[in-house]
């Protein structure tokens, strides 16, 4: 990575000029060949969104922050845009290249008023992890506490405003004309500015671990005076990720109690209707020796409003009794189905992909214990995930860009450990919020 870190609005709005003018001549281009009555052929169309969802990912990583966090949000919205673009930006969650070393070092030197080497005992120049907002870095307390050290890239937070207006500018491109995305681009903004905030973080981590640290969760602690709104010092949790996890060749007996943990630390926070962590994402979670699931970032924290919480737990009682007229007027409450669409049958189409994708999203509450290493079961729930019809609108409250993330990542992190959990409690205790919330 070169020391020519796109960090000024006017760097940053050239990157996203030019990345509008290379997908502006590519539909151009193919808009003349359909003029002209040429037939695309699927693999042709698919080859095409790929090609223009490349580009655009290949610039959004110089840029990392604002855009990166877009592409993963997009990649998480189905039925938005094609499954070629979400497919590309869906190497958002795990492709980003870290800053160089005398970058990081210079930012924790202008942030905490010292060079790293001199602040702490120990300071792994290479970064443990790097994600859109900011890299990780492992380092040592004078007092011998081993610390994980955020850094933020440089401007993220001061240049979110008017990286998300050009961001929708291309956007557009791939979406219905006349297509609302204020909604979306608002709720994007608002949490980016917390996250951004490593402060509240800061207090996020606190909070956290004041729920659910004990016995059956890990969480760090935050180290305030090593951190500022752009530094983030906090304990360092030991343990092995998904992956590193599966490679020890678990017995089925591990693979089910972790997965009972993540399952229950789901539940519990929907039970608690407090804020939620929001990016279920397997980076996120350690499965430690002693057999406590630990838990990290906590920057994409959510508080559902209490209206969209009630209808959103509604969906789980009306879907497990298959009663398709709550489902539809459900829907409508929702503004996931249109009352009077342009097109009928294609919105009906669209509310029957949707309503089986619920079908199957309810069916591990329908029972007192679900396998999710069920194959069958998996591959429905994929094929739902990967091939959506396009609407290329968006549809559905704002919510659900993040009440998905992490329902969605849940499942999906519970499906490759193939765990078995018991989902009776957690059935039985949403089922009493929501008929505390409807009394």
């Amino acid at each position: 990575m070169s020391d020519d870190f796109p960090s000024s609005k006017f760097e940053r709005g050239k990157i996203f000029a030019k990345t509008g003018l290379k997908l502006g001549t590519n539909y151009a281009r193919r808009h003349l060949k359909k003029a002209a009555g040429r037939k695309e052929s699927r693999e042709e169309s698919s080859r095409f969104h790929t090609e223009n969802a490349r580009q655009v990912f290949n610039e959004f990583s110089k840029l990392r922050g604002t855009a990166l966090k877009i592409a993963q949000s997009l990649s998480m919205d189905q039925g938005l845009l094609p499954e070629e673009f979400t497919e590309v930006m869906g190497e958002a969650q795990y492709s980003v290249p870290p800053i160089n070393k005398a970058l990081a070092r210079s930012i924790i030197k202008k942030q905490l008023g010292a060079y790293p080497e001199q602040l702490f005992r120990f300071f792994n120049p290479e970064a443990l992890a790097a994600a859109s907002i900011g890299q990780v870095h492992k380092a040592t307390l004078r007092d011998g506490r081993p610390v994980a050290v955020k850094i933020q890239y440089p401007n993220v937070r001061e240049t979110i405003q008017s990286d998300l207006g050009m961001a929708k500018l291309l956007i557009k491109r791939f979406v219905k004309n006349g297509a609302d995305l204020d909604d979306y681009f608002e709720e994007v903004q608002s949490t980016l500015m917390e996250e951004t905030d490593y402060i509240h973080e800061g207090e996020q981590i606190e909070a956290f671990h004041r729920r659910f640290s004990g016995d059956r969760y890990i969480t760090p602690r935050w180290i305030r005076e090593y951190s500022t709104q752009k530094v983030l010092t906090m304990t360092f949790i030991e343990g092995k990720h998904l992956k590193e996890f599966l490679d020890t060749s678990p017995s089925q007996e591990k693979r089910d109690h972790f997965g009972q943990l993540l399952w229950d630390f789901f539940h519990d926070q929907v039970v608690q209707r407090d804020t939620v962590h929001a990016d279920t994402h397997p980076g996120n979670f350690f499965f430690t020796d002693d057999d406590q699931l630990g838990i990290i970032d906590f920057g994409c924290v959510k508080k559902f409003p209490i209206d969209f919480s009630n209808k959103y737990l509604r969906l789980l009682p009306i879907h497990m009794a298959d009663d398709i007229d709550k489902i539809r007027d459900l829907f409508l409450e929702l503004d996931i189905i249109r009352e009077n669409p342009d097109n009928p049958r294609k919105e009906e189409q669209f509310f029957q992909f949707c309503m089986n994708y619920g079908r199957a999203f309810a069916e591990p509450y329908k029972t007192d214990e679900f396998d999710f290493g069920d194959q069958e079961f998996r591959e429905r729930i994929n094929r739902f995930a990967k091939e959506p019809p396009i609407m290329n609108e968006p549809r559905g409250s704002k919510h659900f860009i993040y009440s998905t993330r992490v329902h969605l990542g849940l499942y999906n992190l519970l499906m490759k450990l193939g765990a078995r959990v018991n989902t009776r409690k957690s059935r039985e205790k949403a089922l009493a919020v929501l008929e505390e919330m409807t009394a």
